[in-house]
């Protein structure tokens, strides 16, 4: 199917929050944009390929503003390529990779070679984020002309907290010359020690070591002041405590230029997940009491926490089957991110036209990209989604290289029928149908 070709898809749902639409209506794309969108938005075209809709909910195409694809240097763990697989097949059209790569992505040599890979790959698109600091280091700023030229969208040392809030506050400075966000990494490492899990009752019945939720808190609250003194864009990343909400909520009341993201597994799961040492749950930052995860779901549904973003983390065997201290942190959640969001929808907490912008137009409006709607003129970005659907997360029939999620054998509702990227589709019906430019 070539980027020029047209595609009629007759009769969805078609959701677009920041369009204000959701109705059944019949959408084309062509020429690797939306043409049109009405009761016969196809009437009188030569159409290369229908697709039915009726019964699906027709969305933007997702964007995930974080996640890691792990090239170059752990490929033994996911690559551009199945990466974007794993993308395409959970509904994402984009995503944002971490720069904790080897070498960092610190560099533009590291970001052309990222994305000449996503152009091999031609599935999702790829917007490579740059360190914040060289080598993610926290010492000196990279280069950000240089890396914004080559195509970074956002600047993070995800993995790393930037500790010397001198440093962040001159990075701060600098960022807005290019008018692109920081993602920050809440950490404070000093308050977080060689913890491994949430500073609390289950943390304490597991004799495992603790974080408090201040080693992420006193990290918001920095970022949040620096901020306001700079004027610059600072996102937060993967909050995960109330207390975090509760100052990004303040933030955004006074008028700050800050944003926020919540993952599945934040508001999803807790601390309790912990019982029995299983490594798939082991992540930075730690998962929280219920009281906290209660309070990110409301920052969702009230637009307090902008994203939701997947921070999927692919690891090998040899990383995660260790003991639960010397385990790496991460789990993967690209293929599971949606359905799991759907959960907030089916439990009443959270409205689908906000788990929709979500995932969709307010990713795309913090890194400053195209997508995230679906009005005439706007990229042929779609994922078609079955809402009724049920099926089972099994972890080898995943598209990701590694295996490591805790869902294995979840029961979830909803699931992608189709991604369609620039007019092509990439994936239908559980395959991959397209790879190559």
């Amino acid at each position: 199917m070539s980027i020029g070709a047209r595609i009629l898809i007759r009769g969805g749902r078609v959701i677009d929050p920041a369009s204000g639409i959701d109705r059944v209506a019949d959408l084309l794309l062509e020429g690797g944009q939306v043409g049109a969108l009405g009761e016969a938005a196809g009437e009188g075209a030569a159409v290369a390929q229908v697709i039915e809709a009726r019964g699906l909910w027709v969305l933007p195409g997702l964007i995930d503003l974080h996640c890691h694809l792990r090239e170059p240097g752990h490929e033994y763990k996911e690559t551009v390529l199945t990466g974007t697989r794993a993308a395409v097949a959970g509904g994402f059209t984009a995503v944002a990779c971490m720069p904790n790569t080897v070498p960092p992505n610190d560099s533009a040599p590291v970001t052309r070679a990222i994305l000449r890979k996503a152009a091999e790959a031609g599935l999702a698109r790829v917007y490579p984020i740059g360190c914040i600091t060289a080598g993610q280091r926290g010492e000196r700023m990279a280069e950000y002309a240089d890396l914004v030229a080559a195509g970074c969208r956002a600047f993070s040392d995800d993995g790393r907290p930037v500790m010397d809030a001198g440093v962040m506050r001159r990075a701060l400075e600098y960022s807005r010359h290019f008018d692109v966000a920081l993602i920050s990494h809440c950490e404070d490492l000093r308050l977080a020690g060689d913890g491994v899990a949430h500073e609390g009752a289950v943390a304490t019945r597991l004799g495992l070591k603790p974080i408090p939720a201040a080693a992420e808190e006193a990290m918001v609250a920095r970022e949040v002041v620096l901020a306001r003194q700079t004027g610059a864009r600072v996102h937060i990343a993967h909050v995960s405590t109330a207390g975090s909400v509760a100052l990004v909520a303040a933030a955004k009341a006074e008028g700050l230029a800050v944003t926020a993201e919540a993952t599945p597994h934040h508001f999803t799961l807790t601390d309790d997940a912990l019982e029995g040492y299983d490594t798939a749950v082991k992540v930075n930052p730690p998962l929280r009491p219920a009281a906290d995860r209660a309070a990110v779901r409301r920052g969702i549904a009230e637009g307090v926490i902008d994203a939701i973003a997947t921070d999927h983390a692919p690891h090998g065997t040899v990383d995660k089957e260790l003991e639960f201290d010397a385990a790496a942190n991460g789990m993967i959640g690209l293929e599971t991110a949606l359905p799991l969001a759907l959960r907030l929808v089916a439990d009443g907490e959270v409205s689908l036209s906000r788990v929709v912008e979500a995932l969709t137009w307010r990713p795309a409006r913090i890194l400053g990209v195209p997508g995230g709607r679906l009005a005439p003129g706007d990229l042929a970005d779609v994922t078609l989604v079955d809402p009724e659907e049920e099926w089972t997360v099994e972890p080898e029939r995943l598209f990701s290289r590694s295996r490591n999620t805790p869902f294995a054998g979840w029961r979830l509702r909803g699931r992608v029928r189709a991604t369609i990227v620039g007019g092509r589709v990439v994936f239908r019906d559980g395959a991959v149908v397209a790879v190559g430019p």
